[in-house]
């Protein structure tokens, strides 16, 4: 070993000179034994190739190995690094969240609205027609079904274009509503990688 590398606390392993020179003497030590012991078994064999190249190699005191400096203080900020990029993706994903339940929440109120609104002009129009049935049923002559079936389809086509613009302003309303929190946070997003 290195003199100036033992006294930085640097403990390094073998050359390949001595590895070499450690494997050539493997051999000799596995060749003496196999004529020694011409009836071995593989797993002895390999116990003595083993127990050769052990008894070959330098020994390493793993508990006092001494890490150098420069090798922790870039552990360290490996670590550090780590983290940061653990809080960044970690509040990402805790906006992420609050976005989509936020964007949920205004489209299912919106939704409901949009329903409720529906269903009442439904119920007008049922109402309407069977106003109009009974209506049509005490009708006299073929002249008066015709006067008021033509008002009635006139007055419905009105009701029915009305109900649709309502349902319309509705509709936009609630992609609007949708839509802004998602706008909102790229535009921050935006802003922030800018």
């Amino acid at each position: 070993m290195n003199v100036a590398a033992a006294s930085a606390g640097i403990v390094r392993g073998p050359t390949a000179a001595e590895a070499v020179a450690a494997l050539l003497m493997i051999a000799a030590n596995a060749k003496e034994e196999s004529m020694v012991e011409v009836a071995t078994t593989p797993k002895k064999a390999v116990k003595a190739a083993t127990s050769a190249f052990e008894s070959a190699m330098p020994k390493m005191d793993m508990a006092n190995l001494e890490v150098p400096a420069a090798m922790r203080e870039m552990a360290e900020k490996s670590v550090q690094s780590a983290r940061e990029a653990y809080e960044k993706l970690k509040t990402g994903a805790e906006e992420a969240t609050d976005l989509l339940e936020d964007t949920y929440t205004t489209a299912s109120k919106g939704v409901a609205e949009y329903n409720t609104v529906a269903l009442e002009s439904l119920r007008s129009n049922m109402n309407a027609t069977f106003d109009y049935f009974g209506a049509l049923l005490g009708t006299k002559s073929v002249s008066e079904a015709v006067e008021l079936s033509t008002g009635h389809l006139r007055k419905q086509f009105d009701v029915l274009s009305a109900q649709a613009k309502e349902l319309s302003v509705i509709a936009q309303k609630v992609a609007t509503d949708t839509a802004e929190p998602i706008k909102a946070s790229v535009e921050k997003n935006i802003k922030k990688a800018s």
